[in-house]
């Protein structure tokens, strides 16, 4: 990677006016692809932007105006997978091969799918040849770590603040074969995960599910995305950090084959951030007393 002219790890838009206990993140949606990495995969721009959850970040950049801050990841998902743990690496990806010791090789790494993917959708190989053992080092140094360190930094800042903080992490799902679904399609628009419950409390999901079904889109709980590692790691609801997942279906709001937006992009865009700027209000502390004491067990729920 050069540098010089690599963006920064993110960019954090904060709110205009009155802040809130809210934050949005974006992080696969970002678009920098660094020569070095185009130069070593074995697939072009479209093929790589296919794990991309493009305009995701354009979705949801008017929260701002309404008391929410939002992250945004700068970085393509397929060079580096900042909803991954930093350990979740493949050894067999490197040369030399990475010692497994202290790694973490979960079911996303087995699949090709860990910190640094080794396949995009469907199984489609990345790239050409392994990579240099240092390229892992490197990418965690250069981007995951930056990001995730402020990511953390916002959310501490907000319970600090408020006596809670709420992430709402903001990803885009497919649709099989790539292609638009009728208005009589089956499926969800939006799927809500908050890790089968154990990531926040009940109020976060319901008061989610009710607004977005209120404005007219088809919604499911945790199927087939309960949460990816940020819903895990940061959602903690018995010390007040609830973290809260949402997968927009790409066929709302894009042409999946073009990768371009669709003519409803500006419509479905309004739709979201009118429901976000409702459920920000709703969940407001001096609304919905979401505090609780740190330290106590959690309630059987």
């Amino acid at each position: 990677m050069n540098s010089s002219s690599a963006p920064p790890p993110y960019i954090l838009r904060t709110p205009k006016g009155t802040l809130s206990p809210f934050v949005f993140a974006a992080p696969h949606s970002g678009r920098y692809y660094p020569p070095d990495f185009t130069a070593r995969a074995i697939l072009d721009s479209v093929g790589l932007r296919q794990s991309e959850d493009a305009f995701v970040d354009r979705l949801f950049k008017n929260v701002c105006d309404h008391g929410g801050t939002l992250l945004v990841a700068t970085h393509a998902r397929a060079y580096l997978d900042l909803n991954r743990a930093a350990d979740e690496l493949d050894p067999t990806m490197f040369s030399p091969r990475l010692a497994e010791e202290g790694l973490n090789l979960s079911h996303r790494v087995k699949a090709g799918l860990g910190l640094v993917p080794k396949v995009i959708a469907e199984g489609v190989p990345i790239y050409k040849a392994p990579l240099p053992a240092r390229e892992a080092e490197k990418r965690i140094t250069a981007v995951h770590t930056p990001y995730h360190q402020k990511l953390k930094q916002l959310l501490a800042e907000r319970r600090e603040r408020f006596g809670v903080a709420f992430l709402i992490d903001c990803h885009s799902m497919p649709t099989e074969g790539g292609k638009r679904r009728s208005k009589r399609r089956r499926g969800p628009d939006i799927v809500l995960g908050d890790s089968w419950g154990s990531a926040c409390k009940r109020e976060l999901t319901s008061a989610a599910e009710e607004l977005f079904i209120n404005a007219d889109f088809r919604v499911r709980r945790n199927v087939p995305y309960s949460g990816g590692f940020s819903t895990i790691h940061y959602g903690k609801p018995h010390d007040n950090i609830h973290a809260l997942q949402i997968e927009i279906s790409r066929s709302i709001y894009m042409d999946e084959c073009s990768q371009t937006e669709l003519p409803e992009f500006a419509e479905v865009q309004q739709t979201l951030v009118n429901a976000s700027a409702q459920l920000i209000d709703r969940l407001s502390p001096r609304k919905q007393p979401f505090v609780r004491s740190r330290g106590l067990p959690r309630a059987a729920e």
